[in-house]
Protein backbone atom coordinates (compact mmCIF):
# COMPACT_ATOMS: atom_id res chain seq x y z
CA UNK A 1 0.00 0.00 0.00
CA UNK A 2 1.30 3.88 -0.63
CA UNK A 3 3.06 5.52 1.91
CA UNK A 4 0.89 8.21 1.00
CA UNK A 5 -1.29 9.49 3.93
CA UNK A 6 -4.85 7.71 4.09
CA UNK A 7 -7.53 9.69 4.89
CA UNK A 8 -9.85 8.02 8.25
CA UNK A 9 -13.42 9.00 8.82
CA UNK A 10 -15.04 8.37 11.71
CA UNK A 11 -19.00 8.62 11.13
CA UNK A 12 -20.15 8.50 14.98
CA UNK A 13 -17.31 8.70 17.38
CA UNK A 14 -20.07 9.42 20.31
CA UNK A 15 -21.37 5.91 19.59
CA UNK A 16 -18.18 5.18 22.12
CA UNK A 17 -18.16 6.50 25.60
CA UNK A 18 -15.93 9.53 25.46
CA UNK A 19 -13.62 8.70 28.65
CA UNK A 20 -12.68 5.76 25.93
CA UNK A 21 -9.27 5.91 24.56
CA UNK A 22 -8.73 5.79 20.84
CA UNK A 23 -5.32 5.78 20.31
CA UNK A 24 -3.44 7.15 16.78
CA UNK A 25 -2.81 4.62 14.45
CA UNK A 26 0.74 3.65 13.80
CA UNK A 27 0.64 4.67 9.75
CA UNK A 28 0.77 8.15 7.95
CA UNK A 29 -2.72 9.05 7.80
CA UNK A 30 -5.49 12.13 8.64
CA UNK A 31 -8.36 11.99 11.10
CA UNK A 32 -11.26 13.47 10.62
CA UNK A 33 -14.06 12.50 13.38
CA UNK A 34 -17.74 13.11 13.81
CA UNK A 35 -19.70 12.45 17.01
CA UNK A 36 -22.72 11.94 14.56
CA UNK A 37 -23.73 11.60 10.81
CA UNK A 38 -27.21 12.06 9.53
CA UNK A 39 -27.79 9.82 6.54
CA UNK A 40 -28.08 12.71 4.39
CA UNK A 41 -24.44 13.61 5.24
CA UNK A 42 -22.67 10.79 4.85
CA UNK A 43 -21.88 10.74 0.75
CA UNK A 44 -20.20 14.33 1.58
CA UNK A 45 -18.16 13.17 4.76
CA UNK A 46 -16.91 9.93 2.79
CA UNK A 47 -16.33 11.05 -0.60
CA UNK A 48 -12.27 11.66 -0.40
CA UNK A 49 -11.97 8.77 2.64
CA UNK A 50 -9.53 5.91 2.30
CA UNK A 51 -10.66 4.38 5.24
CA UNK A 52 -13.93 4.32 7.31
CA UNK A 53 -14.91 3.47 10.93
CA UNK A 54 -18.50 3.52 11.74
CA UNK A 55 -20.60 1.74 14.64
CA UNK A 56 -24.47 2.11 13.19
CA UNK A 57 -24.38 4.84 10.22
CA UNK A 58 -25.95 3.21 7.07
CA UNK A 59 -23.51 2.34 4.27
CA UNK A 60 -25.45 0.92 1.36
CA UNK A 61 -24.97 0.54 -2.20
CA UNK A 62 -25.66 4.23 -3.33
CA UNK A 63 -23.41 5.99 -0.34
CA UNK A 64 -20.17 3.31 -1.49
CA UNK A 65 -20.47 4.04 -5.02
CA UNK A 66 -19.74 7.67 -4.17
CA UNK A 67 -16.27 7.03 -2.21
CA UNK A 68 -13.79 5.91 -5.18
CA UNK A 69 -11.27 5.83 -2.58
CA UNK A 70 -12.54 3.73 -0.12
CA UNK A 71 -10.78 0.39 0.70
CA UNK A 72 -11.72 -0.14 4.12
CA UNK A 73 -14.62 -0.32 6.57
CA UNK A 74 -14.13 -1.06 10.02
CA UNK A 75 -16.79 -1.37 11.94
CA UNK A 76 -16.34 -0.24 15.75
CA UNK A 77 -18.93 -3.05 16.23
CA UNK A 78 -20.08 -6.53 15.52
CA UNK A 79 -22.91 -6.74 13.66
CA UNK A 80 -22.82 -5.39 10.44
CA UNK A 81 -26.41 -5.02 9.24
CA UNK A 82 -25.58 -1.38 8.60
CA UNK A 83 -23.74 -2.17 5.86
CA UNK A 84 -23.89 -3.83 2.39
CA UNK A 85 -21.28 -6.29 2.26
CA UNK A 86 -22.22 -7.87 -0.75
CA UNK A 87 -21.84 -4.24 -2.51
CA UNK A 88 -18.21 -4.23 -0.78
CA UNK A 89 -17.67 -7.20 -1.71
CA UNK A 90 -18.25 -6.13 -6.09
CA UNK A 91 -15.88 -3.22 -5.17
CA UNK A 92 -12.90 -5.17 -3.00
CA UNK A 93 -13.85 -3.06 -0.09
CA UNK A 94 -12.54 -5.13 2.95
CA UNK A 95 -14.56 -4.88 6.20
CA UNK A 96 -13.44 -6.03 9.15
CA UNK A 97 -15.90 -6.23 12.49
CA UNK A 98 -14.87 -6.30 16.49
CA UNK A 99 -15.07 -9.90 18.10
CA UNK A 100 -14.89 -11.42 21.10
CA UNK A 101 -14.79 -8.17 23.19
CA UNK A 102 -18.58 -8.67 24.95
CA UNK A 103 -18.34 -11.63 26.32
CA UNK A 104 -17.84 -10.59 30.09
CA UNK A 105 -20.60 -7.54 29.76
CA UNK A 106 -23.57 -8.47 27.71
CA UNK A 107 -23.86 -11.91 29.89
CA UNK A 108 -23.95 -9.82 32.86
CA UNK A 109 -25.95 -7.33 31.94
CA UNK A 110 -28.25 -10.54 31.02
CA UNK A 111 -28.37 -12.17 34.31
CA UNK A 112 -28.46 -8.51 35.69
CA UNK A 113 -31.95 -7.98 34.00
CA UNK A 114 -32.24 -12.28 35.15
CA UNK A 115 -32.20 -11.39 38.54
CA UNK A 116 -33.96 -8.09 38.67
CA UNK A 117 -36.61 -9.49 37.60
CA UNK A 118 -36.67 -12.68 38.79
CA UNK A 119 -36.54 -11.23 42.21
CA UNK A 120 -38.71 -8.12 41.22
CA UNK A 121 -36.20 -5.74 42.79
CA UNK A 122 -37.13 -2.81 40.46
CA UNK A 123 -40.99 -3.17 41.24
CA UNK A 124 -39.90 -3.66 45.48
CA UNK A 125 -37.73 -0.36 44.94
CA UNK A 126 -40.27 1.49 43.67
CA UNK A 127 -43.17 0.29 46.55
CA UNK A 128 -40.31 1.45 48.84
CA UNK A 129 -40.17 4.94 47.07
CA UNK A 130 -44.55 4.99 47.14
CA UNK A 131 -44.15 4.57 51.01
CA UNK A 132 -45.60 1.26 50.82
CA UNK A 133 -43.01 -0.67 53.80
CA UNK A 134 -44.34 2.09 56.39
CA UNK A 135 -48.28 0.78 55.52
CA UNK A 136 -47.20 -3.17 55.99
CA UNK A 137 -47.08 -2.18 59.82
CA UNK A 138 -44.19 -5.42 59.55
CA UNK A 139 -40.74 -6.37 58.51
CA UNK A 140 -41.63 -7.10 55.26
CA UNK A 141 -44.64 -7.63 52.77
CA UNK A 142 -44.91 -9.96 49.58
CA UNK A 143 -46.71 -7.76 46.89
CA UNK A 144 -44.69 -8.97 43.76
CA UNK A 145 -43.19 -12.96 43.24
CA UNK A 146 -39.49 -13.49 44.13
CA UNK A 147 -38.17 -16.64 42.86
CA UNK A 148 -34.73 -18.28 42.82
CA UNK A 149 -32.58 -18.99 39.32
CA UNK A 150 -31.26 -22.27 40.97
CA UNK A 151 -32.86 -25.16 39.57
CA UNK A 152 -34.39 -23.26 36.74
CA UNK A 153 -34.53 -23.67 32.74
CA UNK A 154 -32.63 -21.57 30.93
CA UNK A 155 -32.90 -21.82 27.10
CA UNK A 156 -30.24 -20.08 25.72
CA UNK A 157 -31.36 -19.08 21.00
CA UNK A 158 -27.63 -19.01 19.64
CA UNK A 159 -24.18 -20.71 20.60
CA UNK A 160 -21.21 -18.51 19.67
CA UNK A 161 -19.41 -16.81 22.33
CA UNK A 162 -22.13 -14.83 23.71
CA UNK A 163 -24.58 -17.41 24.15
CA UNK A 164 -21.56 -20.01 25.76
CA UNK A 165 -20.32 -17.46 28.58
CA UNK A 166 -24.33 -16.64 29.77
CA UNK A 167 -24.40 -21.10 30.02
CA UNK A 168 -21.01 -20.67 31.62
CA UNK A 169 -23.04 -18.53 34.20
CA UNK A 170 -26.22 -19.73 34.34
CA UNK A 171 -24.68 -23.24 35.33
CA UNK A 172 -22.79 -21.84 37.89
CA UNK A 173 -25.89 -20.21 39.30
CA UNK A 174 -27.38 -24.19 39.32
CA UNK A 175 -29.69 -23.51 35.99
CA UNK A 176 -30.33 -25.95 33.49
CA UNK A 177 -29.35 -25.02 30.68
CA UNK A 178 -29.99 -26.16 27.08
CA UNK A 179 -29.18 -24.49 23.49
CA UNK A 180 -32.41 -23.86 21.05
CA UNK A 181 -32.02 -25.65 18.19
CA UNK A 182 -32.12 -23.35 14.50
CA UNK A 183 -36.78 -22.79 14.17
CA UNK A 184 -37.40 -25.65 12.19
CA UNK A 185 -34.72 -28.16 12.25
CA UNK A 186 -34.43 -31.30 13.97
CA UNK A 187 -30.78 -32.84 13.10
CA UNK A 188 -28.72 -30.54 14.73
CA UNK A 189 -27.36 -33.05 17.03
CA UNK A 190 -27.49 -33.84 20.88
CA UNK A 191 -25.96 -30.54 21.62
CA UNK A 192 -29.22 -28.58 20.95
CA UNK A 193 -33.00 -28.83 21.61
CA UNK A 194 -35.58 -28.57 19.84
CA UNK A 195 -36.74 -24.93 19.45
CA UNK A 196 -40.79 -26.06 20.11
CA UNK A 197 -38.68 -27.64 23.43
CA UNK A 198 -36.95 -24.37 24.47
CA UNK A 199 -40.54 -22.23 24.14
CA UNK A 200 -42.24 -25.19 26.37
CA UNK A 201 -40.04 -26.05 28.82
CA UNK A 202 -37.92 -22.33 29.86
CA UNK A 203 -38.28 -20.98 32.67
CA UNK A 204 -36.34 -18.10 30.97
CA UNK A 205 -35.42 -17.35 27.59
CA UNK A 206 -32.65 -15.28 26.12
CA UNK A 207 -31.45 -14.87 22.78
CA UNK A 208 -27.91 -14.60 21.47
CA UNK A 209 -28.36 -14.87 17.57
CA UNK A 210 -27.41 -12.49 14.38
CA UNK A 211 -30.22 -10.75 12.93
CA UNK A 212 -30.88 -12.32 9.57
CA UNK A 213 -33.72 -13.15 6.91
CA UNK A 214 -33.99 -16.44 9.16
CA UNK A 215 -34.32 -14.80 12.37
CA UNK A 216 -36.36 -11.92 11.64
CA UNK A 217 -39.34 -12.05 14.37
CA UNK A 218 -37.53 -15.33 15.67
CA UNK A 219 -40.40 -14.62 18.33
CA UNK A 220 -43.72 -13.73 17.64
CA UNK A 221 -47.45 -14.28 18.64
CA UNK A 222 -47.59 -17.92 17.60
CA UNK A 223 -43.80 -18.75 19.68
CA UNK A 224 -45.29 -16.86 22.51
CA UNK A 225 -48.74 -19.17 22.89
CA UNK A 226 -45.68 -22.06 22.98
CA UNK A 227 -44.28 -20.75 26.28
CA UNK A 228 -45.82 -22.93 28.98
CA UNK A 229 -44.06 -22.06 31.89
CA UNK A 230 -44.51 -18.55 31.31
CA UNK A 231 -40.54 -17.69 31.17
CA UNK A 232 -38.61 -14.15 31.33
CA UNK A 233 -37.73 -13.29 28.05
CA UNK A 234 -34.14 -11.61 27.70
CA UNK A 235 -33.18 -9.64 24.12
CA UNK A 236 -29.56 -8.02 24.31
CA UNK A 237 -29.30 -9.06 20.28
CA UNK A 238 -31.17 -7.14 18.18
CA UNK A 239 -34.72 -5.50 18.71
CA UNK A 240 -36.35 -7.27 15.41
CA UNK A 241 -35.77 -10.66 16.51
CA UNK A 242 -38.64 -10.23 18.49
CA UNK A 243 -42.34 -9.03 17.21
CA UNK A 244 -42.50 -6.06 19.85
CA UNK A 245 -46.26 -5.68 19.59
CA UNK A 246 -46.74 -9.25 20.12
CA UNK A 247 -44.36 -9.04 23.04
CA UNK A 248 -46.32 -6.36 24.51
CA UNK A 249 -49.13 -8.54 24.05
CA UNK A 250 -47.73 -11.19 25.90
CA UNK A 251 -46.59 -9.23 28.93
CA UNK A 252 -49.95 -7.93 29.13
CA UNK A 253 -51.95 -11.43 29.05
CA UNK A 254 -49.51 -13.03 31.05
CA UNK A 255 -48.36 -15.57 28.44
CA UNK A 256 -44.36 -14.02 30.14
CA UNK A 257 -44.15 -13.74 33.46
CA UNK A 258 -41.44 -10.65 32.28
CA UNK A 259 -39.33 -9.18 29.73
CA UNK A 260 -35.86 -7.48 30.14
CA UNK A 261 -34.64 -5.68 26.87
CA UNK A 262 -31.77 -3.78 25.80
CA UNK A 263 -32.83 -3.27 21.99
CA UNK A 264 -35.34 -1.90 19.49
CA UNK A 265 -36.19 -1.33 16.41
CA UNK A 266 -35.47 1.76 15.62
CA UNK A 267 -32.94 2.92 18.40
CA UNK A 268 -33.96 5.26 20.02
CA UNK A 269 -37.44 3.89 20.25
CA UNK A 270 -40.22 6.86 19.69
CA UNK A 271 -42.76 7.55 22.49
CA UNK A 272 -45.57 5.96 20.94
CA UNK A 273 -42.98 2.79 20.45
CA UNK A 274 -45.06 -0.46 21.50
CA UNK A 275 -42.58 -1.21 24.62
CA UNK A 276 -42.34 2.08 25.64
CA UNK A 277 -46.07 1.39 26.68
CA UNK A 278 -44.73 -1.29 29.08
CA UNK A 279 -42.99 1.07 31.51
CA UNK A 280 -45.43 0.91 33.69
CA UNK A 281 -45.18 -2.54 34.48
CA UNK A 282 -43.31 -4.39 36.98
CA UNK A 283 -42.12 -7.17 34.95
CA UNK A 284 -40.86 -4.99 32.51
CA UNK A 285 -37.00 -3.62 32.29
CA UNK A 286 -35.84 -1.69 28.99
CA UNK A 287 -32.45 -0.53 29.08
CA UNK A 288 -30.64 1.58 26.17
CA UNK A 289 -29.10 -0.70 24.06
CA UNK A 290 -26.05 -0.48 26.90
CA UNK A 291 -25.39 -4.28 27.76
CA UNK A 292 -21.94 -3.93 25.47
CA UNK A 293 -20.56 -0.74 27.42
CA UNK A 294 -19.10 -1.76 30.18
CA UNK A 295 -15.98 0.80 30.42
CA UNK A 296 -13.72 -2.37 30.08
CA UNK A 297 -15.65 -3.53 27.18
CA UNK A 298 -15.38 -0.17 25.29
CA UNK A 299 -11.85 0.11 25.66
CA UNK A 300 -11.33 -3.82 24.63
CA UNK A 301 -13.42 -2.49 21.18
CA UNK A 302 -11.85 1.04 20.61
CA UNK A 303 -8.00 -0.48 20.76
CA UNK A 304 -9.51 -3.44 18.56
CA UNK A 305 -10.77 -1.26 15.92
CA UNK A 306 -7.14 0.11 15.52
CA UNK A 307 -5.36 -3.36 15.54
CA UNK A 308 -8.35 -3.91 12.86
CA UNK A 309 -6.95 -0.99 10.61
CA UNK A 310 -3.34 -1.50 11.43
CA UNK A 311 -3.70 -4.96 10.18
CA UNK A 312 -5.14 -4.20 7.02
CA UNK A 313 -2.55 -1.66 6.05
CA UNK A 314 0.19 -4.29 6.71
CA UNK A 315 -1.32 -6.22 4.37
CA UNK A 316 -2.68 -8.34 6.96
CA UNK A 317 -6.72 -7.42 7.19
CA UNK A 318 -8.37 -9.57 10.48
CA UNK A 319 -11.57 -9.92 11.33
CA UNK A 320 -12.85 -9.85 7.68
CA UNK A 321 -16.88 -10.15 6.86
CA UNK A 322 -16.57 -8.89 3.24
CA UNK A 323 -13.53 -7.83 0.38
CA UNK A 324 -10.80 -10.34 0.96
CA UNK A 325 -10.87 -14.19 0.50
CA UNK A 326 -7.45 -14.26 1.98
CA UNK A 327 -7.46 -12.45 5.25
CA UNK A 328 -6.38 -13.84 8.53
CA UNK A 329 -9.04 -14.00 11.03
CA UNK A 330 -7.84 -12.08 14.33
CA UNK A 331 -9.52 -12.77 17.64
Amino acid sequence: MSNAPLKVVFLDRDTIAPQTVLRAPGFAHTLETHARTAPDQVVERIADADIVLVNKVRLGAQELAAAPRLKMIALAATGSDNVDLQACNERGIVVSNIRGYAVRTVPEHVFALMFALQRSIVAYRQSVQAGRWQQAAQFCYFDYPVRDLAGSNLGIIGAGALGQAVAQIGRALGMNVRFAAHKGRTDMGALYTPFDTILAESDVITLHCPLTEHTRHLLGEAEFAKMARKPLIINTARGALIDDHALAAALRSGQISGAGIDVTVPEPPPADHPLMQLLDLPNFILTPHVAWASNEAMQTLADQLIDNIEAFVAGRPRNVLAGATTAKDGA
